[in-house]
């Protein structure tokens, strides 16, 4: 029989996290939390144990709403990855299969997984689930000393950069302040503008920092009083998770991996064994070199889908293009409104 449990009350969950190797800083409580108070979105988790016994798996789910992009489950929006965890093969397929059953009575669009690890393929054929797409996922180990770490970074594109930076004496902050969010929302901003995009909402870094506390961390350089790189990282287990960063272009002073290479030894220093660089998309080459020439391994993260997803047309490719011109030429106050409006139907 699978079961239902809300992940936010329910403190078996954070058992099942606490003790499972890939428990990851999106399945916990503060990330589901943060969702819910930016987005609505409803999480619960489903499972195949009662609710008076422990609770021996869990795939956690966020439910999004939206008259412009339909109803979906999710697991998890906003999320790189986050990988079902359920060991037992026979239990994931009920699991699965539950869902599969259940999508038609719910009037679902579709079902999402983003798992962080690619599914058996006799999953795929039982239930059947779909691969819809394909990013990268990079990762740094962290365990070899401060010294092997730093000559593993290219010497041209990241060793030099950083050298450059320590010797413009570059202004150093950190922390979870008002006066520090907006600095760093400020190159957020900047960067999503280059990329043609609108900005997350505001928001949704204020509850990112209210949820995760003294487990997040806020870093920025500036140069001469004006911000020209920084970052947001958040503690979970032995691993440093960068989630975002934003730079400005105008500034080739070495500060992306400048404020990059102070939080890996950070880190480090904190007893971190890895650093998650989070997700790439293959269509930009130049965020995967960059984590590339830090040394991070490179893996591929398959996310997938039931019923399976018809792939984006030409006119679809069009409008998107349209709509990416549109953004660049935005005035601050409404990319910034664009952002408020659009990300809670993009989840």
């Amino acid at each position: 029989m699978i079961h239902t449990t809300d992940p936010l009350r329910d403190p078996r969950w954070v058992e099942l996290l606490n003790r499972h190797p890939q428990a990851s800083v999106f399945h916990t409580p503060q990330w589901l939390e943060a969702l819910k108070r930016t987005y609505g979105y409803e999480p619960f988790v489903l499972t195949t144990s009662p609710p008076d016994q422990e609770l021996r798996n869990g795939i956690v789910f966020c439910r999004v709403e939206s008259w412009l992009t339909g109803r979906r489950l999710v697991s998890l929006p906003f999320s790189d990855h986050c990988q079902p965890l359920v060991d037992n093969e026979q239990d994931l397929l009920a699991l699965l299969s539950f869902l599969r059953d259940r999508s038609k009575s719910e009037k679902w669009n579709y079902i999402e997984l983003r798992p962080k690890a690619p599914l058996n393929a006799g999953l795929l054929i039982g239930v059947p689930l779909a691969q819809s797409k394909e990013y990268y996922l990079h990762t740094l180990d962290l365990r070899p000393s401060v010294d092997t770490i730093f000559r593993n970074f290219h010497k041209r594109s990241t060793q030099d950069k950083i050298r450059r930076a320590e010797r413009q004496q570059l202004t150093y902050d950190e922390g979870r302040s008002d006066a520090i969010l907006a600095k760093f929302y400020g190159l957020l901003l900047t960067t999503r503008r280059r990329h043609q995009l609108p900005p997350q909402p505001l928001e949704w870094f204020q509850n990112l920092v209210e949820c995760f506390g003294e487990r997040l961390k806020i870093r920025v350089v500036s140069k001469d009083g004006q911000p020209i790189a920084g970052t947001m990282t958040i503690s979970y287990k032995q691993t440093l998770v960068y989630k975002y960063g934003g730079s400005d272009a105008r500034y080739n002073l070495g500060g992306m991996p400048f404020v990059m290479w102070k939080a890996i030894q950070e880190g480090k220093e904190q007893g971190a064994e890895e650093s998650d660089l989070g997700r790439s998309d293959a269509d930009n080459p130049g965020l995967v070199d960059f984590k590339r020439h830090l040394g991070a391994l490179c893996s591929t993260l398959t996310y997938y889908t039931y019923p399976p997803r018809a792939a984006a047309n030409g006119a679809l490719g069009w409008k998107t293009r349209i709509a990416r011109n549109a953004f660049g030429w935005l005035p601050d106050s409404l990319l910034i409104a664009a952002g408020r409006l659009l990300y809670k139907h993009m989840g």
